[in-house]
């Protein structure tokens, strides 16, 4: 669907995420496909409204789809349209998504849950510009540039025969990614204090105080929902507390567990065992692929040192 709000600032100071941003206002003003990683609720769809805001093309549309939310016997149609009476129940042409989005930007969102049938089409479209409606007699061009968004893996995706790699690899032109609100703890007043002060304009009500013995739970919190979750928590404590102050006490009682991350094993064993060797050569593949080759950042989701990586790296003979 076409998008028409305004676009909601990403906030946040941690040198990682900030990084993050000067990348996209960079590519924002070029016209090449964009891939944004990065798990739910960390701002994926912000971040594209971004890079449609200031790109050339924001006087154009945004459409947003949901391939997730895709049915399987309609998606090629609801994305490259359909003709009159090329299928039962079709009873009048329908542009479809890309024709929409002409001289404007098309955000796949949740694009490894695409169709495997669709992902040939998406590639020949990103190559030429062309596609095909459905009863169509010949195929049509429109002007789109491609902004993908998942919170899946793709480059494993891709290892385990379920995405495209020349799908992947053309999309993974410029690849970005959100981290997640556990490790940027530092952002959490920042985007309280703005979560606080829209919602308290929207509600009318006064914002709370966060007290420091709160706050340093809501730090230890592993925020498995990332900003949306804190955006929710913060609508809920403004209205049960418009004014007054937040302690310790009042989130609720999962935040006041000792030890809320806990919840279950990082890694299960399997029963037959397994290689560390393998493990830990397979991890390393897959913080490169995520990161797009950068080491450094490579090496924070691992939690090594850059030089330690770059002794694996070598210890392993792994390219990247």
């Amino acid at each position: 669907m076409k998008e028409t709000n305004p676009v909601t600032p990403l906030i946040g100071k941690d040198p990682a995420f900030e990084a993050q941003l000067r990348a996209a206002r960079l590519v924002a003003a070029t016209d090449v496909p964009v891939l944004i990683q990065g798990e739910s609720g960390t701002g994926k769809d912000l971040l594209a409204r971004l890079l449609h805001a200031e790109s050339p093309r924001a006087s154009g549309p945004l459409v947003a789809v949901n391939c997730a939310a895709l049915p399987a016997d309609l998606a090629e149609s609801l994305l490259y349209g359909h003709r009159r009476g090329s299928f039962t129940g079709a009873d009048a042409d329908h542009a479809g998504f890309v024709r929409e989005a002409h001289g404007g930007t098309l955000l796949l969102d949740e694009i490894g849950d695409m169709p495997s049938g669709l992902q040939a089409k998406l590639l020949r479209f990103l190559e030429s510009g062309e596609f095909q409606p459905i009863g169509a007699p010949r195929a049509e061009h429109a002007d789109v540039r491609i902004l993908a968004a998942t919170n899946r893996d793709l480059a494993g995706e891709v290892a385990a025969g379920r995405f495209r790699a020349d799908l992947f690899y053309r999309l993974n032109v410029v690849p970005l990614g959100l981290p997640p609100l556990r490790e940027r703890p530092g952002d959490l007043p920042l985007l309280m204090e703005h979560f606080l002060a829209e919602l308290g304009e929207r509600h009318g009500l006064p914002a709370p105080r966060i007290g420091r013995d709160a706050l340093q739970l809501l730090r230890r919190w592993h925020w498995p929902g990332n900003v949306r979750e804190l955006r929710n928590l913060c609508e809920r404590l403004l209205i049960l507390f418009p004014g007054g102050r937040v302690g310790a006490g009042n989130l609720p009682p999962e935040m006041r567990s000792p030890q809320p991350a806990q919840v279950r094993p990082l890694l299960e064993l399997p029963g037959e065992g397994l290689s560390l060797r393998e493990l830990e050569v397979e991890l390393i593949r897959q913080a490169l692929a995520r990161t797009g080759g950068n080491r450094s950042r490579a090496a924070r989701l691992l939690g090594l040192t850059r030089d330690t990586l770059l002794y694996r790296l070598k210890k392993y003979a792994i390219e990247g």
